[in-house]
C-alpha cells in the first residue's frame, strides 16, 4: 500500500502519480469540486478551523489535528490496506477471488451503487450550509465542519472509483454529482433524505443521529462488495462516519440534558418560555428523522437487493459473521406487512428481505440512543421518556407507505392520523419556537441556553479552546 504523499495535489495512498491520465482527468474535477464548495459548502466565512485530517490508513495515525482554512484542507483519496488474498464470501461467486476491475456483466450496477452512495456525500453538506450562522458554540461550529469536510472527502473517495474504473460514463457521473442540490426543483439529489431542509441544530442533532446511522449501514454493505476498491474505500470512510453519528449522539444528549435542566429548575415541562427545547417537540423531531431516515433503505422486499447480494456486489452487514451458507437461496425470513389493516409478519425468501434485514439491524442500534437518552433523563429525576416510533410510522417508502401508522403502531384511517399529526411531527410552531433559540454564540467558553456544553473537548482541548477562528 502507497503511503499517502502530502507534495501531491491530490493527497492519496492509491498510486496515482503512477497513472498520469486518471491523475489529470482528477485534477480536471478538482476546480469544480472547489467552485461547489465555495458556492454550495458552509455558508459563514472563517479564517481557519481545528480540523482532523487524515494523513494515513493505519491504526491511530490516520488523522491529524490543527488550524487549517477550510478551503485548504487536504481532501484525499485513501483505502484501507489491500489484503492480497481477500476471497468473496457470498453470493455466486463465493470463494472466488476479489475483483480488481469492474466485471463487465456487473458494471451498470456496481456504477449506480457508487453513484446513490456519492450523491448522498455532497447533498448533506448542502443541506447544512447556512447553520454555521446559529452555531451554539465554537465547539459545535468546528463539529459542523469537521462532518462537512469529511463528506466532502468521502465524495472525493467515490468520484475517484467512478474516474478510475468507469471510464467516459464514469466522468460524466462525476460531473453530476456536483451538478444535482439539495431540494432543487430541477436537479434533486437522488434520495428523499437528502432533500430535506437542516434548518436548525436541533434538525443537524438529529440528521447526524439516524440520517449518518443509515450511512453507516449503507457503507457497511458495501464494505462487503467483492469489488475490492469499493469495500477498501467504505472500509477508510466507517472510521470518520463514526464521528459523524458520536456528534449526533451527544448533540441530542446535551439538548435533552439541558431541558431536564430547565424542567427542574422551573418545575415546568413547558420550558419553551424559558429558552428550552420541550421534550415533546424533542421526540416529534426524533420521530420525523428516524422515519425519513427508514426509507433510505428501501422496500421490505426487493429483487434488486437481491440480485446485488448473489452478483456479490452488496452483502450484509457484518456478513462474514453470520452463521449460515451465505447464499441464501434456500432460506426463509419474515417481513413486516399490514394484512386486513393488521401489523402482522409474512415469510418470503430470504434474499427478497434483505432490506428488511439491513434495516433490522440499523433499528437496533437506534435503541442505543434512546437508551442514553433516557439515562439522562432519568439521572435528572426526570420520568418522561424518548422513544422511537413504530418502523410504520410516516413511512413514503416501502410497504407502510400506503397504510397510517401511529407511533405506538396502531394501523388508523386518514381522519384520525390527520387529527393526531400535529402532536406526532414538528408542526410550524414548533419549528418557528426552536429556529427562535438559534443565535450564534462564537465567543470561546460560551454557549446558547437551549443545550448543554460538553463533557469533553477535542483531541484533549477544553470547552473553552478556540476551536474555529472567524474573520
Amino acid at each position: 500500500m502507497t503511503r499517502p504523499d502530502y507534495a501531491e495535489k491530490i493527497p492519496n495512498n492509491v498510486g496515482l502519480a503512477e497513472d498520469r491520465r486518471l491523475q489529470r482527468a482528477l485534477e480536471s474535477w478538482q476546480p469544480d469540486f472547489l467552485s461547489w464548495w465555495e458556492s454550495m459548502g458552509p455558508a459563514l466565512p472563517t479564517q481557519d478551523v481545528y480540523l482532523r485530517t487524515a494523513t494515513d490508513v493505519r491504526g491511530e495515525g490516520w488523522a491529524t489535528f490543527g488550524h487549517v482554512p477550510m478551503l485548504d484542507y487536504r481532501w484525499g483519496i485513501f483505502l484501507a490496506d489491500k489484503n492480497p488474498g481477500r476471497r468473496i464470501a457470498f453470493g455466486a461467486h463465493k470463494g472466488e477471488p476479489a475483483w480488481q476491475k469492474v466485471p463487465g456483466e456487473y458494471r451498470a450496477e456496481l456504477q449506480r451503487l457508487i453513484v446513490i452512495q456519492g450523491d448522498t456525500e455532497p447533498a448533506s453538506v448542502e443541506q447544512q450550509r447556512n447553520l454555521g450562522a446559529t452555531a451554539p458554540s465554537l465547539y459545535d461550529l468546528r463539529n459542523l465542519f469537521q462532518v462537512n469536510v469529511e463528506e466532502g472527502r468521502h465524495l472525493w473517495a467515490m468520484v475517484y472509483l467512478l474516474h478510475a474504473y468507469f471510464g467516459r460514463e464514469g466522468r460524466d457521473e462525476a460531473a453530476e454529482l456536483l451538478h444535482r442540490n439539495s431540494g432543487s426543483e430541477d436537479s434533486p439529489r437522488i434520495l428523499g433524505a437528502f432533500n430535506e431542509e437542516t434548518p436548525d441544530w436541533l434538525s443537524f442533532f438529529m440528521f447526524t443521529y439516524f440520517t449518518d446511522r443509515d450511512g453507516k449501514y449503507q457503507l457497511g454493505t458495501l464494505k462487503e462488495s467483492a469489488f475490492d476498491p469499493l469495500s477498501r474505500t467504505c472500509e477508510f470512510m466507517l472510521k470518520e462516519e463514526a464521528h459523524h453519528m458520536f456528534v449526533g449522539t451527544t448533540g441530542v444528549d446535551r439538548v435533552v440534558g439541558r431541558t431536564a435542566e430547565l424542567m427542574r429548575e422551573y418545575d415546568t415541562e413547558e420550558v419553551a418560555a424559558h429558552g428550552g427545547i420541550p421534550l415533546d417537540v424533542i421526540q416529534k423531531y426524533i420521530n420525523f428523522h428516524y422515519s425519513v431516515s427508514l426509507d433510505l433503505f428501501g422496500s421490505e422486499q426487493s429483487t434488486n437487493a437481491a440480485n446485488y447480494f448473489t452478483a456479490g456486489l452488496k452483502g450484509r452487514w457484518q456478513e462474514e459473521r453470520r452463521r449460515d451458507d451465505h447464499l441464501l437461496t434456500e432460506d426463509g425470513a419474515l417481513v413486516d406487512v399490514v394484512k386486513e389493516g393488521v401489523l402482522t409478519t409474512d415469510e418470503v425468501p430470504a434474499l427478497l428481505a434483505l432490506n428488511h434485514d439491513l434495516r433490522t439491524e440499523y433499528v437496533k442500534d437506534c435503541q442505543s440512543g434512546m437508551k442514553r437518552w433516557n439515562r439522562v433523563l432519568e439521572q435528572a429525576g426526570i420520568d418522561r421518556r424518548l422513544a422511537l416510533p413504530h418502523i410504520g410510522f410516516n413511512r413514503q417508502v416501502g410497504i407502510f407507505s400506503d397504510h397510517h401508522i401511529t407511533p405506538a403502531g396502531q394501523v388508523v384511517g386518514a381522519d384520525s392520523w390527520q387529527a393526531k399529526e400535529s402532536s406526532w411531527l414538528p408542526t410550524e410552531a414548533d419549528k418557528a419556537h426552536v429556529r427562535s433559540l438559534m443565535r450564534p454564540v462564537y465567543e470561546p467558553g460560551k454557549i446558547a441556553g437551549w443545550i448543554a456544553p460538553p463533557s469533553n473537548g477535542i483531541n484533549g482541548q477544553p470547552f473553552e479552546y478556540e476551536y474555529v477562528h472567524l474573520p
